[in-house]
């Protein structure tokens, strides 16, 4: 809700995007941590319309069968949830709320992933095709923001935040937030930057590996073996400088343009795409430098080189020879 003195949100530009969503799940999640074994301890969800009209909400502290993790955040204690149900006794009312929407989130790979690897323990699919980053919304909108934390996206629109990082609020916050940056995209005629939630085949029970149906364990996208980079690694992305063929280049979260079509364009110029972050890694590419995925968190520990995604496809538009490759000859 936004306050008293803050205009209402614009009317929708017309004429509106056909090939735009009929509808969209807002989603927040808090979780005992950032990995793969971990678990969501509340969720919520704001439906909206074609538009961006709220429809409904709904939320839900969720019992994880173990610590509560970070409660100085979330603030949920083990006593507060001892009494919620578990993630599969909520599983249903939380499927019909997303089915047939495009989800949207703030860092939306993030809850996805958290998402998927819960119904998949309940023996479910998520009933998502598609989801929306508001990180890489706004990026491509290029709305003058100082950071990408969800705060910052608030108060650019004057929407008020009650209790930071409650999902129920947080969800809230995002729904306000989202529509007049929807409005801003279809006035603009902007394709929606629509990522496909591939959805989670193999669970073991005992505790093994979430995985995806030809997945490599530590991804969440189609693995494809890439050829051997042919050039020496020449060190870390210069502050300014260019890239260089042979550098090590990672990624995290989602893009724009599709990740894999960056990875590609990063090979054929001769960058060897790595899928982790270590003191070799040249730069990481991510829209959400604030966040404390393992990526990031492990760029932070090494001070390797953060670019944002549309510095990286401007640096790859001009990716410097090695040093080792001469250039080539006039009619050679």
């Amino acid at each position: 809700m936004l306050d008293d003195h803050t205009e209402p949100p614009p009317l929708p530009p017309s004429p509106w995007p056909t090939a735009y969503p009929d509808g969209y799940a807002v989603v927040d999640v808090e979780t005992t941590g950032l990995g793969r074994d971990d678990r969501i301890v509340s969720a919520a969800v704001y439906r909206l319309d074609a538009h961006g009209h709220v429809q409904d909400q709904w939320y839900s502290p969720v019992n994880p069968q173990r610590d509560p993790g970070p409660v100085w955040i979330h603030g949920l204690t083990s006593d507060a949830l001892a009494d919620a149900p578990l993630f599969a006794e909520v599983a249903d009312q939380l499927a019909e709320r997303l089915s047939g929407r495009v989800l949207v989130a703030h860092n939306a790979v993030f809850d996805w992933s958290m998402l998927a690897r819960e119904f998949a323990r309940a023996d479910r699919s998520v009933p998502v095709e598609h989801r929306l980053c508001t990180i890489v919304l706004s990026k491509e909108l290029r709305l003058p923001l100082a950071n990408h934390k969800l705060e910052t996206l608030a108060a650019h629109y004057g929407v008020v935040q009650r209790r930071a990082h409650h999902a129920l609020d947080d969800a809230r916050v995002l729904a306000e937030a989202f529509r007049p940056t929807l409005y801003l995209a279809a006035a603009a005629g902007m394709r929606l930057p629509l990522h496909a939630c591939r959805p989670l085949t193999e669970w073991s029970p005992a505790g093994g590996p979430l995985r995806a149906a030809g997945y490599a364990p530590t991804s969440w996208r189609n693995h494809r073996k890439r050829p051997p980079c042919p050039f020496p690694n020449p060190g870390r992305l210069a502050p300014g400088g260019p890239l260089v063929q042979g550098m090590r280049v990672a990624f995290s979260g989602d893009t724009g343009v599709d990740r894999e079509l960056l990875e590609d364009r990063a090979t054929e110029a001769g960058l060897h795409v790595a899928s982790s972050v270590s003191r070799l890694t040249s730069v990481l590419v991510t829209n959400d430098p604030d966040s404390a995925t393992g990526k990031v968190v492990s760029a932070r520990r090494f001070g390797t080189p953060v670019v944002d995604e549309a510095r990286f496809r401007e640096l790859l538009v001009a990716v410097e020879r090695a040093p080792s490759v001469p250039e080539p000859r006039d009619g050679g």
